[in-house]
């Protein structure tokens, strides 16, 4: 990671490796944490007593990662400085009795997941994602990554009306999809998934399953400065904060305060869960990390007071097509660098102060920067920013990268801005 705003194409074809590989939360926090061992950091439980020694640790909770460098010299009262984003995306998840069906097809009972944007999911090849648990407590990773599952749409011959009246689908009958034909079989797609990681189906107690698109990630454009693909919102800020903490632990001593990932679950669904921004996960590991290096509740008062957030998430780029819906003096642009996102009603969390904390850190990067704000007349969406603010007390500051087609199967953004995102993330770290 350079201080530069010049293009490296090889961090967006990182990204778009990390994207394909983490079909998942669990899938994405399993290969952050891998590409944190490669930097030297190491796993820490919760159960166990922490130490006071420098170094990088990081924490794993279901599809949650909480990540830190404690350079040497750190005292109790050295504040934080962190990047947030969210590992989970909108899709369709599999309901606890799957195994469903009608009319001789064989099909997978679902649940929508998030704000999805349901017709995306239609007539594509999907595969099977997700984590099981065994009998003996322990979770294994699945990814069945291979034209499995298909939510077939109604022919135009069936559906005259379609292209003048809309596409109107119901969550409940229209979102199944199918998988085989055949009679309904209890237990049929669990003992798939048992074949498929090599267990019998006896083991299997429990599991959290979901769909993706198996189509990879793509270069798009004449002169592929576009990046086509799945989970963007918001693996792109996860992968994005990896590498910057990966980097900001390589500057040591000189750092000031103590760099931090966390990259929480369930933020498609408002965050409330053991795993979530709104839970108590971030401000458990922050607070212990100052009682291992033998500070009080004052120190930990002292180090909050003086630490910031970066929430990053991705943004609306304007679209051609609909420009309208956006903001007239405010159009972000892909490939013109992240975005800082305001909201006056604190559906964004940066304020003046925090306006400046990003462009210092830009500033430094030499990277461009550009401002989202949503027009008065459509209602704003949210993200961690707000939730960590209020939570921990903690300075906060909204950015992210523009895209289009957010909550898609698959979105779209710059091909260099997942890299000017990184570099100004890893200046915000190491300032």
């Amino acid at each position: 990671m350079t201080n530069s705003a010049r293009f490296d194409r090889g961090h967006t074809d990182d990204l778009m490796s990390f994207l394909a590989a983490s079909p998942s939360p669990y899938h994405a926090v399993a290969n952050a944490a891998e590409r944190l061992e490669k930097a030297g950091f190491r796993q820490v439980a919760e159960t166990d007593a922490w130490d006071d020694r420098s170094g990088g640790r990081y924490v794993l909770r279901g599809g949650a990662i909480i990540a830190w460098y404690v350079p040497e010299g750190a005292t109790p009262a050295t504040p934080y400085r962190i990047v947030g984003a969210h590992t989970d995306s909108p899709n369709l998840r599999v309901k606890p009795i799957p195994d469903t069906g009608s009319r001789g097809w064989r099909q997978i009972a679902v649940e929508i997941y998030g704000g999805t944007l349901l017709n995306t999911w239609l007539d594509r090849d999907l595969g099977l994602s997700g984590r099981v648990t065994l009998s003996g407590g322990g979770n294994r990773l699945v990814n069945v990554d291979r034209p499995l599952l298909r939510v077939p749409q109604l022919a135009v011959h069936l559906d005259r009306s379609v292209n003048t009246d809309g596409l109107k689908l119901d969550k409940q009958r229209h979102m199944t999809p199918i998988w085989g034909l055949g009679e309904v079989a209890e237990g049929d797609l669990i003992a798939f998934i048992a074949e498929e990681i090599g267990v019998p189906a006896t083991e299997i107690k429990g599991w959290d399953l979901m769909v993706h698109s198996v189509e990879p990630p793509a270069y798009l454009g004449r002169d592929r400065e576009l990046v086509a693909g799945p989970r963007m919102d918001n693996l792109l800020s996860v992968h994005a904060g990896t590498a910057a903490l990966a980097a900001a632990a390589t500057a040591g001593s000189r750092l000031t305060s103590i760099p931090v990932l966390a990259a929480f679950d369930h933020e498609e669904n408002g965050s409330q869960s053991d795993t979530g921004a709104d839970g108590p996960l971030l401000g458990t590991v922050l607070e212990r990390s100052v009682f291992a290096r033998g500070g009080t509740y004052e120190d930990r008062a002292r180090a909050f007071a003086g630490t910031i957030c970066l929430s990053s998430d991705t943004g609306h780029a304007v679209h051609p097509n609909y420009s309208d819906r956006h903001e007239p003096g405010h159009h972000p642009m892909p490939n013109g660098g992240p975005i800082l996102k305001v909201n006056v009603n604190q559906r964004y969390a940066t304020d003046g102060s925090g306006r400046a904390v990003f462009a210092a850190a830009c500033e430094r990067a030499g990277v461009p920067w550009q401002s989202f704000v949503s027009h008065n007349s459509m209602p704003c969406g949210t993200t961690i920013g707000p939730i960590t603010a209020a939570r921990h007390g903690i300075q906060t500051v909204d950015i992210g990268v523009a895209i289009l087609s957010m909550h898609s199967a698959r979105e779209l953004c710059g091909a260099q801005d997942p890299y000017l995102l990184a570099n100004a993330l890893t200046a915000f770290l190491e300032s």
